[in-house]
């Protein structure tokens, strides 16, 4: 029999095995999009409207696939649920490679947020069950990393690729990211355990399908608890927010920062490289502070970053605004992960991460297309950042009527006491 020591030194594996994962199911699979938006727009001849809707379509495939895919890990296997949508990832970033229309562009994103929504969702669930309630912000942090990880890998990569071949540039590189993603799909199928037990359990899949009725109670619990529901309700800020400042960031500097695409892309990576550690900070400060009080202050950060980056005039208000979200781009998903999982518990958490992210999911999906409207409308991004950051308040004062996670605890039939806010 293993040694109890042994479990968290392979908890270790899966921490890096689920960065690895999202780096393609986050940072290839969507946050990428914004670096080759210009020259798709440009390829497939779209309006800003329609480059919103490509954004809206991987977003809802990302809706589409949180909830059923939490639910599916917390019943089944997350290992089995990750690998398959990290497959689903690559083959939709193939296919948008391969788009000769606006119309087959908007399917290959749609699956490809597919494939998002099932492996991201679970693999940060699947944490909780490798690493202690005072541990799960700072591992949850390092987990959401894995998106700057790939932010700092494609942003020099991309320009480069796009200057050698302008009209099949951003093809090649969807068609790379693909490839890659499948890879990683490999390595999850491989390397990922559900849970400790899995190290001793020859037929884990077995034992944990026989505990299936209790679950089914467990997930109707989830569904009807109100404080979960305000969770959700707090997450739809930072959905809508922050995926109009990644998705048009490249624009706004090119079309009214007087950014060259290169220049753009030595902006964006600077976001990357600042955001690097930005998960593990502040998931390591929630465990400290309390959940509640880490996600104020993060809403509030948002809200003076998307301001400065609306009314930026010169490249050195750009590059604050750039740095100051990088800090905290990836922090409140982080500290969803480890919120779920101090008022639900390890088992649970997939579930009820999977249907707040359905709330994140609707402020994804809506967000781009209503700030393209905008933009077209009134010739400028300006008004567009300057509402983004006005929903990041809101995000702040939504987080600021959260109860502790003690009394959201309360409300779940056969949980334990939560340890932390």
């Amino acid at each position: 029999m293993a040694k109890e020591g042994s479990f968290h030194r392979y908890a270790w594996v899966i921490l890096v095995v689920s960065n690895l994962v999202v780096v393609g199911a986050l940072g290839l699979a969507r946050f990428s999009y914004s670096l080759l938006l210009p020259p798709m727009q440009t390829g497939l001849e779209m309006t800003n409207i329609q480059a919103g809707s490509l954004a809206t379509a991987d977003t809802i495939g990302y809706l589409m696939l949180s909830l059923i895919g939490g639910a599916l890990a917390a019943r089944y296997s997350p290992r089995i649920v990750v690998t398959i949508g990290l497959a689903l990832a690559g083959l939709g970033m193939l296919l948008t490679g391969a788009a000769d229309s606006v119309l087959v562009a908007i399917i290959g994103r749609a699956i490809t947020g597919i494939g998002s929504g099932a492996s991201n969702v679970p693999v940060m669930g699947l944490l909780t069950a490798w690493f202690s309630p005072q541990r799960r912000g700072a591992a949850s942090g390092i987990a959401v990393s894995g998106a700057s990880v790939a932010i700092i890998g494609v942003s020099p990569l991309v320009p480069r690729i796009i200057a050698s071949n302008p009209l099949e540039g951003w093809r090649i590189c969807w068609n790379i990211f693909g490839v890659i993603t499948l890879g990683l799909a490999v390595i999850a199928a491989v390397f990922l355990r559900n849970r400790p037990q899995d190290l001793l359990q020859k037929n884990a899949e077995n034992a944990t399908s026989q505990g299936a009725p209790r679950g089914l109670f467990q997930l109707g619990q989830v569904y009807r608890s109100g404080t979960v529901w305000h969770l959700g309700a707090v997450y739809v800020a930072f959905g809508f927010s922050y995926i109009i400042y990644l998705t048009f960031f490249n624009k706004r500097l090119i079309a009214e920062g007087g950014f060259t695409p290169l220049e753009a892309g030595e902006m964006f990576l600077v976001f990357g490289w600042a955001s690097l550690l930005c998960g593990l900070i502040w998931g390591a400060i929630s465990d400290v502070i309390g959940r509640k009080k880490a996600l104020i202050l993060v809403y509030l950060f948002h809200a003076l970053t998307f301001t400065i980056f609306g009314l930026a005039r010169s490249e050195t208000w750009f590059l604050v605004s750039a740095i100051l979200f990088g800090l905290t781009a990836w922090s409140i998903p982080a500290i969803m992960t480890a919120y779920c999982s101090d008022i639900l518990g390890a088992r649970m958490a997939p579930a009820a991460l999977g249907f707040i992210t359905l709330f994140f999911g609707i402020g994804s999906a809506v967000g781009p297309s209503i700030a393209g409207a905008i933009a077209d409308a009134g010739g400028s991004f300006v008004p567009v950042y300057l509402m983004a950051a006005g929903v990041a308040l809101a995000g702040a004062a939504s987080a600021f009527l959260l109860r502790p996670a003690i009394k959201i605890h309360s409300e779940m039939v056969g949980m334990q006491p939560a340890q932390s806010e």
